[in-house]
């Protein structure tokens, strides 16, 4: 049976930092020479942040995967793939869906071509699951609290006085983070800072810790 085809991926956010996407690819060709892997492609993205889930070279590489220009995806390390772990699992459920496998070198057991790497990665996606319940749970309940003490949740239905804005206020002192209070008020997060700021709320000190 003939050699899968790898394709390596490096990246590092900063360059002449100490970062060198170069000391990833050394490494990653040794274990690719090692298990007798033919390297189909290598991408490369330099000085691009983690936290872009677009990326050059990322999107080149998810364009030939979906071509099926090679077999496996060999990163260095989890984070230099993926800002998160919902994003990590949307790259691999991309992968999986079109036949191409995946390895993290410096993930001990992160490696779809075999059977322990892929039921690793089925209890993380099991996680992930019970991470976005919890999540909701919290939004959910900070909702209730809110309408509990007087104050609309829900999609606005004008933006003035704004009772809705009130509840956000609220909501962020009670230690949400944008992202949760944006969810349970429906205004989109970049509007609702900007009309808490038109409306002198937004310099309010809010308390840390809760969803985000």
């Amino acid at each position: 049976m003939s050699q899968p085809r790898v394709a390596l991926y490096a990246r590092v956010s900063t360059v002449n930092h100490g970062q060198d996407s170069g000391l990833q690819l050394e490494e990653l060709r040794q274990v690719a020479a090692q298990r007798g892997w033919t390297v189909a492609k290598e991408y490369v993205d330099n000085g691009v942040s983690g936290s872009k889930t677009s990326r050059p070279a990322l999107d080149q590489m998810l364009a030939d995967a979906q071509a099926g220009r090679f077999d496996v995806l060999v990163v260095w390390k989890l984070d230099r793939l993926a800002r998160s772990l919902q994003h990590l699992l949307g790259v691999l459920d991309q992968l999986a869906g079109w036949g191409v496998g995946f390895a993290s070198l410096r993930d001990a057991g992160i490696d779809t071509t075999t059977p322990t790497g892929r039921l690793l990665l089925q209890l993380l996606g099991a996680f992930a699951e019970f991470e976005r319940a919890l999540i909701q749970e919290r939004v959910v309940a900070g909702v209730r609290r809110a309408k509990a003490a007087g104050t609309h949740c829900g999609r606005p239905r004008k933006i003035t006085a704004d009772k809705a804005l009130v509840a956000a206020r609220s909501l962020l002192d009670q230690g949400w983070g944008w992202r949760a209070v944006a969810e349970a008020t429906g205004i989109q997060k970049d509007t609702l800072r900007r009309r808490l700021d038109e409306a002198g709320m937004l310099a309010q000190k809010s308390t840390p810790s809760a969803p985000s």
